[in-house]
């Protein structure tokens, strides 16, 4: 039978997604990319990122069971509060703590709310179409594009739910600010980068301009807080908005000293 700290363990070892999905190493983020083959399909492409052991995983493996798991939510969701999604969406175990599935959840939950709150979309057609875009954007692009993945998406919806191309005029720049008001405002929180907050902070700043633009309001929460923050060995702890509990190592040292013998 498995004790607690075991519990612990395996489920910072699913979760805590600045590991290693190989060997539960750390990653290690390089100045310069370097060619990789991912351990999973063998598929070779430059990357900035691998673990201390060499391993890499590609967005698209890394990212997969997570996206599907996106897409079976959402088609079936009825809420119209889109933080609500989005949490119930992150404690899917496969949905890791970081990465790029978040690109694709962020504007999926905002979609989906829309819809449910009176929008008038083809929820599926969205969906696939936010699927498609999402993952185009890169893990790591925060750090090495200056452009957090979590505040495209919420772009990304805008563009999608507005049918805006890059002819388009009014909603053109509608989808552009609604990325600028996310960037603004995850930048200014600072790092080091957090897929969960950056992901609170945009769909928080993506609700404003859907009401503001488009006249239709999300179930916004009073208050948002994260139940993730010991998943995560960079939180921010008090200096994040969102923040409620321990941290990873205030959890880590609990467990070491209630397992010390």
């Amino acid at each position: 039978m498995r004790c607690a700290g075991d519990l612990f363990k395996e489920r910072l070892m699913q979760r805590q997604k600045g590991a290693c999905l190989i060997c539960g190493e750390p990653l290690v983020y390089l100045k310069q990319a370097e060619m990789m083959k991912c351990s999973f399909c063998g598929r070779e492409e430059p990357s900035y990122a691998k673990c201390g052991a060499g391993h890499y995983v590609c967005d698209a493996c890394h990212a997969r069971q997570g996206i599907e798991s996106i897409m079976r939510y959402c088609a079936a969701a009825a809420g119209r509060d889109p933080i609500a999604m989005l949490t119930d969406m992150m404690n899917d175990p496969y949905i890791h703590m970081h990465g790029p599935e978040h690109h694709t959840m962020v504007g999926a939950a905002l979609m989906t709310a829309y819809r449910n709150a009176g929008g008038d979309i083809d929820l599926t057609a969205c969906l696939a179409e936010m699927k498609k875009r999402g993952a185009r954007c890169p893990g790591g692009s925060c750090g090495f594009w200056g452009c957090c993945g979590a505040a495209v998406s919420a772009g990304m919806c805008m563009s999608i739910i507005t049918g805006t191309t890059p002819l388009s005029g009014k909603t053109w720049g509608t989808a552009n600010i609604t990325t600028a008001r996310a960037l603004e405002a995850i930048g200014r929180i600072g790092g080091p980068r957090c897929c969960k907050r950056d992901s609170f902070t945009a769909v928080i700043e993506a609700a404003k301009l859907i009401e503001a633009e488009l006249g239709i309001a999300l179930d916004m929460p009073p208050r948002v807080t994260c139940a993730f923050s010991a998943e995560n060995k960079q939180c921010l702890g008090k200096n994040c908005p969102y923040f409620q509990g321990k941290t990873y190592h205030q959890l880590t040292r609990t467990h070491k000293v209630l397992g010390a013998k």
